[in-house]
């Protein structure tokens, strides 16, 4: 069997891989680039980045933040990205081991940080993240990798526990795409514009599906809620205004990621479980 400590130092190492690919994804997409091609270079001066330059994290500290070539700045976000990406892997690690739970837990925090960033950014949450992920989530239920299992809302328990894992990432992802579909519904007709667009109603089905309609149900009110303090904040500091325009998918992700490993004392401090 492999040491706990052994497997988290792999992890760690896999994870800050991980992440300088989710930076090329996060960089890349939003602009419909190609992954593949062309390699790396610097934003400033086009310089392609040396396989040595690009090592995570590393390559950051030793090169000082800046482009080899010409010292421009490089954004402190990637050797961040890469960072959080090894830390949520090792905490799924240590949660759930090698698993198809673990499995569907690093597929799930990877997508969040992913999404999270491009909507800070750009304001898009992408069906090409969000769809497969939807997808992924129903199927990775179906192998045995329910993450919530009954605090998620398992239904169909007389159908064995298969049937009933499917069933809630089924329920779970048409409860996510549901409630903010009728958010938006309610806005159009009572303030005639957009509340939100339905790139959230997707990303809520894709968290439903790995998390279960109780927990997508609880991802839209943690979301809801750090979106209203940081509104409030930046109303409060003079930054914005009560028509300023979040990126409510960050929000979500982040949400997603607190029920997904705080889920269980949450639910009981609402009531939703029994204790």
């Amino acid at each position: 069997m492999m040491p706990t400590w052994f497997l988290l130092v792999v992890t760690a190492a896999y994870g800050l891989v991980i992440g300088s690919f989710l930076n090329v994804v996060i960089h890349r997409l939003p602009r419909e680039q190609s992954l593949l091609r062309p390699r790396s270079s610097c934003p400033a001066c086009g310089a392609v980045i040396a396989w040595y330059d690009n090592v995570p994290v590393l390559s950051y500290l030793v090169l000082g933040g800046r482009c080899r070539r010409c010292r421009a700045s490089i954004s402190p976000r990637y050797p961040l990205v890469e960072l959080a990406a090894a830390g949520l892997l090792v905490a799924v690690a240590a949660r759930w081991g090698l698993t198809v739970a673990g499995l569907a837990a690093a597929t799930l925090v990877l997508l969040l940080l992913a999404l999270a960033l491009i909507d800070l950014e750009h304001h898009l949450l992408l069906d090409v993240l969000t769809l497969p992920g939807l997808v992924a989530g129903v199927v990775l239920a179906a192998l045995g990798g329910s993450l919530l299992g009954p605090l998620g809302g398992t239904v169909l328990r007389s159908s064995g526990p298969l049937a009933s894992a499917v069933a809630s990432s089924l329920l779970g992802a048409a409860v996510g795409a549901l409630v903010p579909y009728l958010v938006i519904v309610a806005y159009r007709v009572i303030r005639g514009g957009e509340g939100m667009g339905l790139g959230d109603v997707k990303f809520l089905a894709m968290i439903g599906a790995f998390l279960g309609w109780k927990g997508g149900l609880l991802t839209i009110g943690l979301g809801s809620l750090f979106g209203a303090v940081v509104g409030v904040g930046l109303i409060a500091a003079g930054s914005g205004r009560r028509d300023t325009e979040l990126p409510f998918g960050t929000f979500l992700a982040l949400g997603a990621l607190v029920t997904l490993f705080a889920g269980a004392p949450l639910m009981r401090l609402l009531g939703w479980i029994r204790p």
